[in-house]
């Protein structure tokens, strides 16, 4: 028991040794919250407080899910395959395997990732003849997400609009085609599992016995479903069950998927809870790092509140840039990465942050032509890449021959001489019948019968085939039978997809491994004919309960499991650092990840804090709590950057400093321009404008703002201050004399339209 604890401080050791009752875990960045989590769980057991199987551990990502296993493999001789221990969506899934009857699924049911959802709403669009610019796509598929989330299926949904009405008529057409093809969406695993236990007393009662401890990563990020669906499985109301929640509330950054921060303080209110402990020891970053992150989240309300401290010392001071253009802004970072790499740094921890995608392009130009590796987060993972996703579509069908999707990404693929009309003459027969397109195929007569027929033939030759297989034999069969291979062979660039459509049965090896399926079990035995699963054993009450410390072979086929396993990585949309390449990506996507160098780009009005923020309501808390968050990525040197000029979507734009230097601490900046007056800084700091010599592109801008006078003499580009407004940059003058009217950014106060000969203009010195 010493050497669980030994390691742990005060605040640590009082979280992870509380009773079995109800705590909120408030837990900064960089403050050890795996540790607790895993050591919690660790003493739980081995205090014979409850056994492995009576744990349940959710993670917001597979990668913290893995993390969080392997910790625990390595703190107790146990075996963890069958802990629940995985995301909302994993362990929703694993449920509904399950209980797929009760929850009204077929056995074989399958998930659709992002693009695969996004697949089905465009059909269903072209077959209701619906004008795809109207309803885009996008937009219809983040309704029905925004609607289940929420918890609302189309009938509960009262329609304020005819637009929003067709919306909700398409919902409910979704649905119905979703439940037709036996697939769900990641926002309805959660649903169909929450109305699962809602309605069947049973079964919610009896996990809610089976789970008396329930532990809950990252609850800042939760959404009202999954808070609902916390406190169902928790049995909250009623005594005994114990939700132990992590989170940090200032790390909340994705309302804009639904997550709702307010989670916390109603969970503290509604659970009644007692315990509130707060982790503000930081393991990560030095000094100057947390004071910057400490004054700056300040500035936000209704936090529950903390500070990060560390006794790593002050360290070097953060290092702040004002850049004359972006280009100028890409070229500092160059040369303060070169001086880093020279001083023996590693390229992959060196990361450069950005709100915007945009923002990448001229840094990515820059690093490419000083010849630095780099490596951009945001490309496409392994299980969304085409040649993937159509070997995946051969596997679903022989899976589960009634997913439409899947049947027609690969009916003509490779080409068969199957044509549109063929598609078409099949889709009437599948509305006519109302069955899949798979089934619909006899109805299809002629040549397009005798060509779909033929696909046909080809699914159900290689199920045949591979049915006494292992899974890994499995899908080397289907990519040979399929022709795949053969197509990518004879492309003149193909040799990537074929690697790639290779490294599926090395995938395939792996799953099979990790998820404790026997080996060389066959892949197409459903579960209750696995030998090593057992049978299910029948409660008082009728429900079918499986071994509960039995791995995953007990709910699912291996070929199941792995399509499942495929669809879930490919959501998973937190980067993961690696190779020995400097690292670029957006502060959403580097949550969870730390590294020794920080740069922070892009630090101006409009673009961090976005634009579209001071619309919404808390929309610039939001952005100050993703500030918070690029901060706390560092641990030795953090570099901040702005731009007075950055060509975004074709158009150059005239920017104000972000508003967040003026809240972060004096005394923790390093400003390396020198301290003259600039357009921007109430501060008397000098503009890098001011003070480097213009070359190229940016001697060309600043001839274009010379060149543009108006009224007194007032240009583009120059800084202005009003008495209602405060400091502001000219981005645009239109007429001339006493019609001469200005477009000024006014940082906070957004853009204003004045006019010159009215508004009681002051020129800033510069």
């Amino acid at each position: 028991m010493q050497n669980l604890l030994h390691n742990l401080n005060p605040e640590q050791l009082a979280a992870v040794t509380l009773p079995a009752q109800s705590a909120l875990i408030l837990a900064g960045a960089g403050s050890g919250k795996t540790r607790v989590l895993t050591t919690r769980i660790a003493w739980l057991i081995q205090t014979g407080q409850v056994s492995p199987s009576g744990i349940l551990a959710v993670t917001f990502t597979n990668k913290a899910a893995k993390e969080m296993t392997l910790r625990l493999s390595a703190m107790l001789p146990i075996n963890t395959r069958g802990m629940w221990i995985g995301t909302f969506h994993g362990l929703c899934n694993r449920l509904l395997r399950t209980h797929y009857r009760d929850a009204a699924l077929p056995q074989t049911f399958q998930i659709l990732d992002t693009q695969d959802q996004l697949s089905v709403i465009k059909r269903l669009l072209k077959a209701n003849n619906v004008d795809d610019e109207k309803f885009p796509p996008k937009e219809l598929m983040y309704f029905i997400n925004g609607a289940k989330d929420q918890g609302l299926r189309a009938d509960k949904i009262d329609p304020y609009s005819a637009d929003e009405r067709k919306k909700v008529e398409l919902y409910q057409l979704y649905d119905d085609q979703c439940q037709r093809e036996g697939v769900v969406d990641f926002a309805e695993l959660l649903l169909r599992t929450y109305e699962l236990l809602s309605r069947n007393q049973p079964l919610r009662e009896h996990y809610q016995q089976r789970f008396r401890h329930i532990l809950v990563d990252e609850f800042q990020d939760t959404n009202n479903l999954q808070y609902s669906w916390l406190k169902l499985m928790a049995g909250h109301g009623q005594p005994g069950g114990a939700l132990f929640a992590v989170g940090d509330d200032d790390q909340s950054i994705y309302a804009f998927r639904g997550a709702n921060v307010g989670n916390m303080s109603a969970f503290e209110r509604e659970f009644n809870v007692q315990n509130l402990i707060k982790l503000e020891q930081n393991y990560r970053s030095h000094g100057h790092i947390l004071d910057a992150a400490n004054v700056l989240i300040v500035n936000n309300s209704k936090r529950l509140g903390k500070n990060l401290r560390t006794d790593a010392g002050h360290g070097e001071q953060v290092r702040v840039y004002e850049a004359s253009s972006d280009l100028a802004e890409a070229q500092w970072i160059i040369e303060e990465a070169k001086s880093l790499i020279a001083d023996g740094a590693s390229r992959s921890e060196i990361a450069v942050l950005y709100r915007s995608n945009a923002q990448s392009r001229v840094i990515e130009h820059a690093l490419f032509s000083a010849g630095i590796a780099y490596h951009v987060y945001g490309g496409q993972r392994y299980f969304q890449r085409a040649e993937v996703k159509h070997a995946i579509a051969y596997l679903q069908l022989m899976d589960n021959p009634h997913n439409d999707s899947a049947f027609l990404r690969v009916v003509n693929f490779p080409t068969r001489g199957i044509g549109a009309r063929s598609i078409e003459a099949l889709q009437a027969a599948s509305e006519q019948h109302r069955i899949s397109l798979y089934a619909a195929v006899p109805y299809v007569a002629g040549k397009a019968g005798s060509s779909l027929g033929g696909f046909v033939k080809l699914v159900e030759g290689a199920r045949f085939e591979t049915q006494q297989m292992a899974l890994p034999e499995l899908v080397r069969v289907v990519l040979e039978a399929s022709g795949l291979l053969t197509h990518y062979q004879s492309e003149k660039e193909g040799a990537d997809r074929i690697e790639n459509l290779e490294q599926m049965v090395s995938a395939a090896t792996q799953f099979v491994s990790e998820e404790g399926f026997g080996q060389g079990a066959p892949a197409h035995l459903g579960p209750r004919a696995q030998a090593q699963a057992g049978s299910p054993i029948v409660n008082e009450d009728g429900i079918e309960i499986y071994d509960a410390d039995a791995p995953l072979p007990t709910v699912m086929s291996p070929l199941s499991a792995f399509l499942s396993h495929a669809s879930l990585e490919a959501g998973d949309n937190q980067a993961t650092a690696g190779q020995d390449a400097l690292q670029m990506m957006t502060v959403h996507s580097a949550k969870g990840l730390e590294f020794d160098n920080v740069f922070i780009t892009g630090l101006e009005e409009g673009l961090f804090p976005h634009e579209s923020s001071s619309r919404e309501d808390g929309g610039v808390e939001e952005e100050r709590r993703l500030m918070y968050v690029a901060i706390t990525r560092a641990r030795k040197r953090l570099y901040m950057c702005f731009a007075q000029t950055r060509m975004l979507h074709g158009q150059t734009r005239y920017n104000m400093k972000s508003r967040f230097f003026d809240e972060l601490p004096e005394a923790s900046l390093k400003w390396l321009s020198a301290k003259v007056q600039s357009h921007w800084s109430a501060n008397n700091r000098k503009s890098a404008w001011d003070e480097a010599p213009l070359t190229g592109s940016d001697n060309a801008i600043a001839q274009k703002m010379q060149q543009k006078l108006s009224g007194p003499g007032w240009r583009i580009g120059e800084s202005v201050a009003h008495g209602k407004f405060g400091e502001g940059v000219i981005v645009n003058i239109e007429g001339s004399g006493s019609n001469a009217r200005a477009q000024i950014n006014f940082g906070s106060f957004g853009m204003k339209v004045l006019d010159l000969s009215v508004a009681k203009l002051e020129r800033l010195a510069r």
